[in-house]
């Protein structure tokens, strides 16, 4: 029992997780050992990673040799190509999604300003409220129907998109049936009156047609497959939607450049110049296609300006474009912005990090909620919820629209020309000539609101601009997170917009003000409260720049996001980051946490390894599958050599692998292949309990001093064996037991049940070379729909068969020595993708193991912090 409670070890394979604690978490938490914010019993999942590392294994060498130059320039056309549809399909599904959702936001807006015409003067306005919450709530109800049927489809989808370019894989996060639900969903959640925006999620679903895409199949549709055999991996299949985020990011906001630097900024742990080349070329792509048919395509209530457009005139970049920038004509002594301003955008990027801080503050609190009472309950709860919060919203808009609004005289001269303000103001109760300046903000798309702000000649009042402010903020902070696509930018721009316009018309008011330019202000307030809440700062200050077409705006937009992200990251991460943690996901930093150097992989690795031998049989593969949950094994011989013989090899810097030459001694009986796995597994943990049993038998101490003491050292000295080259029989006792492991590579769960069900394995009388060859193309033809180890048929394959592993196997994976430091360790496994990293000792004895799981900054904390008590 001490055993099983000192030994918590954890799962081997991409990410692992602790084994779950028996006791209730009431007596966790009166043990005062659930304290810890991280550990609030929310719900977790196991996270796999990414297999971007190459596998060279035999099959691959072979196919690789079998490649002439015509090939290879084949298949690099064949990438640019479908890099190129990619672009295309993004722009197109951005285009369907824009498209929709004007017509749904016409057909809800037409109908309740005629209602509120009609029934005001008849004293029924209650009416007109019915009218638009019947809208609103069939709208959501559509669209929590389909995040009911994929929980995945929920959110921006922006964390997810990160996780998966950073090298984890989240289940279903590139599916057709996910684009489906998030495409769809998005319409009906944006013109269901939800403070949310559709350029998120337009980015999710560009990674997801640049996954799926190149594949030509589908989880969805398992039936329909086609004779492609292109990128059959990891690695091309992360590439693509690296490019395909970056589209979606082209198509949302018109900036491919801005897309690029977003896919290298915000995930991708691995990246190169080829890469660059195809992400920017699917970029503006995707930003041309929407832009060609944009500027054919005739909407009602579409800009009027847009009329005198044709086919092909591109005279809009992205779904959203903030329109031009410059001074009234009327307005002597006006600047767009001057160095003393400057000034006045450094406090305001320090206002809007404490803003954005302040909203992740809340929102993260909301989301705890959510996860521990919503998300954890039957589906119906969180359409539920939706319908609860946009009927909030739509009676607070609505009654803010009809009550707090100001009469404001419109402007005689206009200066955005794709967004003439007289056809977007809104006269609710106000006579002619003038516009109701709440329900303006209110009762039109969230991005004709940002345009308001920007470019809206007559004032708007600083009433109206504060309490739309607090309204907006505290709707869409609680808004972010329910169960529907949503986006986040947009209603940060327009709740960071108003911020800004506050603060321009209050300037404005002062003496030595007066040459402002109030839009300006609404442009800075805006990258202040959206850099407050998502701290990003290279990617996010090229895309606003490329959206306002105006690059005098480069250095007041860069200075405020760095010291809006500067001053947020004093109280906590951004948002995208804290729904990550809160999930689970084992992301890696670009860097490790301060302090790592201290540490060594022998502080961090795992030791309790499962593994297999080269010559393994069927019955103890498959029991092995079965029985663990790992995604790799090692693949190891038993060194018999003494001690002095193994060192002096070592110096000589020879590795003999002497088992892996001939396979007699390998083919064992089940029980003894067991009994030698026991026996020759590192287990310092058996080692540390007979020398403690020994002592207590002994009398050397009473038995509640052995106990305490057993528990102390397994705690305490478990990783301590292996800080050297490799114990000796003198140093720790173990004589004959002790067997070490020679490691000859790595061979993946997924090609082992690949070998099983393909069946390559040979009888025990006859040699290894019996055994069926796979190719390449055989070997990953079920990519990535492998396989699991019950559902492969196993009535053709005799328990008593050998199987050969020594083809299949990487046998030159990246590893390291136990004395490695671990920032070398943790840029070594996140700039190559890796998902496994060997620890081998200089005689090429495995005591370790490294995975994504090990090198998350959570773990790393706690490992130097036991560190240090320890020390």
């Amino acid at each position: 029992y001490q055993y099983k409670m000192a030994s918590t070890h954890l799962c081997f394979g991409c990410c692992g997780r602790r084994e779950e604690d028996p006791r209730p978490p009431e007596e966790m938490t009166l043990l005062g050992e659930g304290s810890r914010e991280e550990e609030e019993h929310l719900p977790r999942k196991d996270y796999e990673s990414l297999d971007y590392d190459c596998c060279f294994n035999e099959p691959y060498i072979h196919m690789l040799e079998k490649q002439d130059s015509r090939t290879s320039s084949r298949n690099e056309a064949v990438r640019w190509v479908v890099t190129l549809f990619v672009g295309i399909f993004t722009g197109l599904v951005a285009l369907f999604i824009d498209v929709v959702i004007k017509l749904l936001m016409g057909l809800k807006v037409g109908v309740v300003k005629n209602c509120i015409e009609l029934l005001s003067v008849k004293g029924y306005l209650a009416l007109s409220l019915l009218v638009l919450l019947a809208f609103n709530l069939s709208f959501t109800f559509i669209s929590g129907l389909f995040t009911a049927a994929e929980p995945l489809a929920a959110g921006s989808g922006i964390p997810e998109v990160k996780c998966y370019l950073n090298g984890v894989k989240v289940p279903r996060v590139v599916r057709l049936f996910t684009l489906v639900c998030k495409a769809v969903g998005v319409l009906f959640s944006v013109a269901g009156g939800l403070l949310v925006g559709k350029e998120g999620p337009m980015i999710h679903s560009g990674a997801v047609i640049g996954a799926g895409i190149p594949q030509f199949q589908s989880f969805t549709f398992k039936k329909i497959k086609f004779d492609f055999p292109y990128f059959r991996s990891d690695r091309d299949k992360r590439d693509f939607a690296s490019s395909g985020a970056a589209a979606g990011v082209a198509a949302a906001f018109g900036a491919p450049i801005g897309g690029v630097l977003f896919s290298l900024e915000e995930g991708s742990s691995f990246w190169n110049q080829m890469l660059t080349w195809r992400t920017f070329l699917c970029s503006m792509t995707a930003a041309f296609t929407l832009n060609f048919f944009l500027s054919g395509t005739r909407i009602e209530g579409d800009d009027p300006s847009a009329q005198d457009n044709s086919w092909g005139s591109f005279y809009q970049p992205g779904l959203l474009t903030f329109g031009q920038f410059k001074c009234p004509e009327g307005e002597r002594g006006c600047q767009l912005w001057t160095v003393l301003d400057l000034f006045v955008f450094i406090v305001m990027g320090v206002v809007g990090g404490l803003l954005g801080a302040l909203f992740n503050a809340i929102n993260t609190r909301i989301t705890k909620h959510r996860m521990k009472h919503v998300h954890s309950r039957h589906p119906a709860i969180r359409v539920l919820e939706v319908l609860l919060v946009t009927m909030v919203t739509s009676i607070v808009a609505f009654t803010a629209a009809m009550t707090l609004g100001t009469c404001k005289e419109v402007a005689p001269y206009v200066i955005n020309v794709t967004s003439p303000v007289e056809r977007t103001v809104q006269h609710f109760f106000c006579p002619n000539g003038t516009y109701n300046d709440m329900a303006t903000l209110f009762f039109n798309t969230q991005e004709t609101s940002i345009r308001q702000l920007f470019h809206q000649e007559a004032a708007f009042s600083l009433q109206s601009l504060g309490i739309f402010f607090l309204l907006f903020f505290c709707l869409a902070c609680w808004t972010y997170g329910a169960s529907v696509p949503s986006g986040l930018f947009v209603p940060s721009l327009l709740c960071g917009a108003a911020y800004g316009r506050f603060v321009g018309t209050l300037l404005k008011m002062l003496k030595g003000f007066q040459h402002i330019y109030s839009g300006t202000f609404a442009l800075v307030g805006a990258a202040a409260f959206l850099g407050g809440v998502v701290r990003m700062t290279i990617s996010l200050t090229v895309i606003l720049i490329e959206s306002t077409n105006e690059i005098s705006y480069g250095l007041p937009i860069m200075i405020v996001l760095m010291v809006a992200k500067f001053t947020g990251d004093l109280f906590n991460h951004g948002l995208y980051d804290i729904h990550i943690e809160l999930k689970g996901v084992p992301l890696l930093e670009w860097h490790p946490p301060h302090g790592m150097d201290r540490l060594r992989a022998s502080d961090i690795m795992e030791t309790s390894l499962s593994y297999i031998y080269p010559h393994t049989r069927i019955q103890s593969i498959v029991s092995i599958l079965r029985t663990t949950r790992h995604h790799a094994y090692p693949v190891v011989t038993e060194n018999h050599d003494s001690m002095v013989e193994r060192r002096a090899r070592a110096k000589a810097n020879t590795m003999v692998s002497n088992n892996i030459k001939f396979r007699n001694e390998n083919s064992l009986t089940r029980a003894n292949e067991q009994m030698r796995r026991i026996m020759s597994r590192r287990s310092a943990e058996i080692k540390i309990l007979e020398d403690q049993e020994q002592r207590s038998r002994s009398g050397s101490m009473d038995s509640r001093n052995a106990e305490e003491d057993i528990n102390f050292t397994l705690m305490t000295s478990s990783v301590e064996l292996y800080r050297g080259l490799s114990p000796t029989a003198e140093d720790h006792g173990f004589g004959e037991k002790y067997k070490p492991l020679t490691f000859h590579g790595l061979i993946l769960r997924h090609q082992l049940i690949t070998l099983l069900s393909r069946g390559v394995c040979y009888a025990e009388n006859t040699p290894s070379s019996c055994q069926p060859v796979l190719s390449y193309e055989e070997l990953t033809e079920d990519y990535p729909r492998w396989l699991d180890i019950h559902d492969v048929d196993l009535t053709q394959l005799h328990p008593r068969m050998i199987m050969d592993v020594t083809s299949y196997m990487n046998p030159c994976p990246y590893t390291v020595s136990p004395n490695t430091p671990v920032p070398q360790v943790f840029k070594l496994f996140r700039t190559m993708g890796l998902r496994h990293l060997p620890v081998t000792n200089d005689m090429g004895e495995i005591v370790g193991i490294v995975t994504r799981h090990n090198l998350t900054t959570e773990n790393l904390k706690q490992k130097l912090k036991d560190s240090q008590h320890s020390a």
